[in-house]
């Protein structure tokens, strides 16, 4: 069955000249990189701030794949880690040379951040249709507690994560099948840890390493990671299994935890893992957060059981959203394969370098030898739209290339890309897909971006 929606009028509520829809690490970079260069900008967020997976889902390892010999990547996605340490947001994150970013206190900073670029921000507001002419897109309309209305803008730059605004557009895109798609997360924090008493379990007892990561799913690595140091627990969760402290069927509970306040509390507790589920439908994300919420609390009985210094845990909250990891990949003008991000690949349209970090999918590489590759304009332009650029983990990919360019700082670096080619565009007077590559790259490097 279906109802016809009588047609109306929408008003105008906004004109600008760079429009980003998505308020994560891509979207917050490329709002950024746009309103530096000048041009009139708004970013448009369904929740009530920016960060993305970082203030939404808690995910406070921004960059945890440094170690030493990585060559990373520059511009605007630095500055973040430096901006929350300067204002006491920020500690050591415990697997890396990088820091982990308070995820309530980034808040701030990026309200600051976008303030000080000029950008005109609407959070609550989520995008439900696109305006085209032809197969040129001039703006989107938003649905709010105010109700509808309709932005118009020159450039539009998809940081949905899913792709909502180019799958609106009509441009083409690849989508695995559910069964094969990555799982999604409920992030939790818990409180009332003798932090004193676990870490000296960690160092004497557990003594992870990356190894572990393989005991319940396989994992390919090159073998130099197996023996570094990971913040992994997997078999206490089997052994409460085992001995009926948590159900038996309590499927995919084992992971990582992060860093510890003075207070006792763990933050980014990354432990639960639901697999078969659509990022892009709303009841199976319904599903997957009730079914994360009870994970977690199985998780939480285990570590209660087994684990020296979280006898007295309690959980303090769940992320305000699910972790999603996979969805929607459009089909670009550039489409990068998995040797791409394998191999070292370079190419002539680069908007920026991202280390040689695959997590996913079977894969776990790490930085650790200088190895990088290069970041094609290409991916960022979907096909048989026109001023329309994607930005963020579902540009134009292969499988394991998409869980490289997933990670949050890969993120920014296409972020700040598609802000600046959107900005770039419009200062040459042409549309989005055939700006000058020369011209755009030495716009990012007198930004600080690293091209090659």
């Amino acid at each position: 069955m279906k109802i016809i929606e009588p047609q109306k009028e929408i008003p105008v509520i906004a004109e600008t000249d760079v429009l980003i829809v998505g308020g994560g690490p891509a979207g917050l970079t490329a709002a950024i990189a746009s309103g530096r260069l000048g041009a009139k900008t708004m970013i448009v967020e369904r929740y009530g701030c920016l960060g993305g997976m970082l203030t939404q889902a808690g995910v406070e390892s921004f960059a945890w794949y440094r170690h030493e010999g990585t060559v990373d990547c520059e511009g605007i996605g630095r500055e973040y880690e430096v901006r929350a340490q300067e204002a006491g947001f920020a500690r050591q994150e415990p697997q890396s040379k990088s820091l982990a970013i308070d995820t309530e206190g980034f808040k701030v900073i990026a309200d600051r951040m976008i303030a000080e670029a000029n950008v005109t921000p609407l959070y609550h507001s989520w995008v439900v249709e696109v305006l085209k002419e032809g197969n040129t897109i001039y703006g989107v309309i938003v649905e709010s507690k105010s109700g509808r209305g309709a932005i118009l803008a020159k450039r539009i730059v998809d940081c949905t994560g899913d792709a909502d605004v180019a799958a609106l557009a009509g441009a083409p895109f690849n989508q695995r099948s559910t069964d094969k798609l990555m799982g999604v997360t409920v992030m939790f924090h818990c409180a009332g840890i003798d932090v004193q008493r676990f870490n000296k379990f960690v160092s004497e007892d557990l003594k992870p390493t990356y190894a572990d990561w393989g005991k319940n799913w396989t994992i390919q690595t090159t073998g130099k990671e197996d023996d570094m140091f990971s913040p992994y627990m997997e078999e206490i969760f089997t052994k409460a299994q085992e001995e009926g402290v948590i159900p038996g069927d309590a499927s995919a509970i084992a992971g990582t935890w992060s860093t510890f306040s003075e207070a006792g509390e763990a933050h980014q507790l990354n432990m639960v893992y639901s697999f078969g589920y659509d990022c892009t439908n709303a009841w199976d994300l319904t599903k997957a957060e009730i079914e994360g919420r009870q994970q977690a609390l199985w998780a939480i009985d285990a570590l209660k059981h087994y684990v020296p210094g979280f006898e007295k845990a309690k959980l303090r909250n769940f992320g305000m959203t699910l972790g999603t990891r996979e969805s929607r990949l459009i089909v670009g003008e550039t489409h990068i394969d998995d040797e791409h991000v394998l191999n070292q690949g370079r190419c002539d349209d680069s908007i920026g370098i991202f280390p040689e970090f695959i997590d996913g999918s079977g894969y776990l590489i790490l930085p650790t030898t200088g190895r990088y590759f290069q970041i094609p304009y290409g991916c960022l332009v979907p096909q048989q739209v026109e001023n329309l650029l994607v930005a963020g983990r579902s540009i134009s990919g292969g499988v394991v290339a998409h869980t490289s360019m997933r990670n949050m700082m890969c993120c920014a670096v296409t972020g700040e890309g598609a802000g600046t080619a959107a900005a770039e565009s419009l200062k040459q007077g042409v549309n989005a897909r055939d700006v000058d590559m020369t011209l755009l790259q030495g716009t990012l490097v007198k930004q600080g971006v690293r091209i090659h």
